[in-house]
């Protein structure tokens, strides 16, 4: 295993060039920079992405071992409102209740095993549709009808079986495991760096959910490296730094991961750009960046200037000084990863959180979500929070419209992900090959999976 450092051809200008450079100068966790190294550079098996036998392994070595989000908070504020969150076979009633009290309960009858809940609501308690077996907010069995019936209950315990629960930035974690390790050191180095973009200050403006054609982590990998910007979003390319995007892998750091895309300057690899035509192609993407125009003077530089009207804008729309928000905060792409499925974004350019899951019982084909985290008002105040919204896997991202111009990358990402996972089972090479830097991420989310699976 050799030892992985950046690659001396690698495009310029560099990242932390860009952000050194910045009117409005970047937070500190910003300008930290964290090449992979001694990952290796063997192949990743490609039976993972369709194996059952795999799957099955997953489901009881990741998905009943891990912290995984389970909503926002914002989507349960009162007591007695809940969501139902499955994964796999799993499934829970996550649920405030009390005041500040939120609990997480197996979503099964301890009389004949029926579902107690099919979908969210707000509840006074839980009933079972079948017989009637009840059991209070907090759990416990309040109602047996015909309980003479049942003397074998006599002393044993009948309270609803809880999964561990955890709240972060304004998320709801749970995890199936009773001696797993607590959020707080589980989170490693992700509340440090989110210090300065206060999740838990944002509400859910859209939420929608898309059956996807293909493993779950196929899905996510799509996500988290810009390696295939060139030529799956060609139409970026003018104002999107792709070849140029920071990986970052932090030594000693299992569950995290960093990538940092620039907006607002080209390419490397598309050679000389106008200031004006970057200004021109982002606004025809990014419909956020129109209204009056945006003229370039002498010394001024488009990042600038476009930083400039997203600090305006997203001022005026939150009721929130965003005078001194810097020019990353307000233009770039800072994505982290937060194993096993949770994708959230920091700053403000498109304050996105992503989530993978399998579909079901089935390897080959998921669930991803994608939300959208806006800023609440400054008296803490915010709209009712967007109710999920659920497009098969024939109909595009575009059926949307919430979801503005982020719907437009995520088709032509589905369209290949379709491709990679009917292409793998095809194949004949019993590894995929990772590139050192631009994959890293893939690679450290692998080895940590691997250790995952080999516990």
């Amino acid at each position: 295993m050799g030892i992985v450092t950046l690659p001396i051809g690698r495009p310029g200008p560099s990242v932390q060039e860009i952000l050194a450079s910045d009117v409005n100068p970047a937070p500190a966790v910003m300008r930290e920079e964290s090449p992979a190294q001694g990952l290796g550079t063997e192949d990743v098996a490609i039976a993972r992405y369709f194996s059952k036998a795999w799957h099955d392994q997953e489901v009881e070595k990741v998905w009943r071992k891990t912290w995984q989000l389970a909503c926002r908070v914002e989507d349960i504020p009162n007591v007695g409102d809940h969501v139902v969150y499955e994964i796999v076979h799993d499934s829970l009633i996550v649920v405030r209740a009390g005041p500040d009290e939120i609990r997480a309960y197996v979503n099964s009858c301890l009389h004949r095993g029926t579902q107690l809940r099919t979908e969210g609501g707000c509840v006074k308690q839980f009933r079972c549709p079948f017989h009637g077996f009840t059991w209070s907010l907090q759990g416990k069995l309040t109602e047996v009808p015909g309980a003479w019936d049942f003397p074998q209950m006599e002393g044993r315990d009948f309270n609803l079986p809880e999964a561990k629960v955890g709240v972060w930035g304004g998320f709801v974690f749970v995890n199936f495991d009773a001696d797993c390790e607590p959020l707080d050191s589980y989170l490693e180095i992700l509340p440090e760096h989110f210090k300065a973009f206060r999740l838990e200050d944002r509400w859910k403006a859209a939420h929608v959910a898309k059956i996807m054609p293909c493993n779950w982590k196929l899905a996510m990998e799509a996500f988290i490296e810009s390696y295939h910007v060139p030529y799956a979003h060609p139409q970026v390319l003018a104002y999107y730094g792709d070849q140029n995007t920071q990986y970052d892998v932090w030594p000693d750091v299992r569950h995290v991961s960093r990538m940092i895309s620039v907006q607002g300057v080209p390419s490397p690899g598309v050679g000389e750009v106008s200031d004006e035509l970057v200004i021109s192609h982002m606004r025809r993407d990014m419909p956020f960046y129109g209204g009056a125009p945006i003229e370039v003077g002498p010394g001024e530089t488009p990042r600038a200037k476009l930083a400039a009207r997203a600090r305006d804008k997203i001022g005026r729309s939150s009721g929130n000084d965003m005078s001194q928000l810097s020019d990353t905060e307000s233009l770039d792409l800072i994505e982290y990863l937060l194993f096993p499925n949770m994708v959230p974004w920091g700053g403000q350019s498109l304050p996105v959180c992503y989530r993978f899951r399998p579909l079901g019982d089935n390897p080959e084909q998921s669930i991803m979500e994608i939300m959208f985290l806006f800023s609440k008002a400054p008296d803490g105040s915010h709209p009712e929070p967007a109710p999920i919204r659920w497009l098969g896997i024939d109909e595009p991202w575009s059926s949307a419209p919430e979801l503005g111009s982020a719907a437009m990358v995520a088709d032509q990402d589905t369209d290949n992900l379709k491709r990679i996972q009917r292409g793998l089972r095809a194949s004949k090479k019993p590894g995929v090959t990772l590139a050192a830097y631009q994959e890293s991420r893939i690679r450290h989310y692998h080895q940590t999976l691997d250790a995952y699976m080999a516990k």
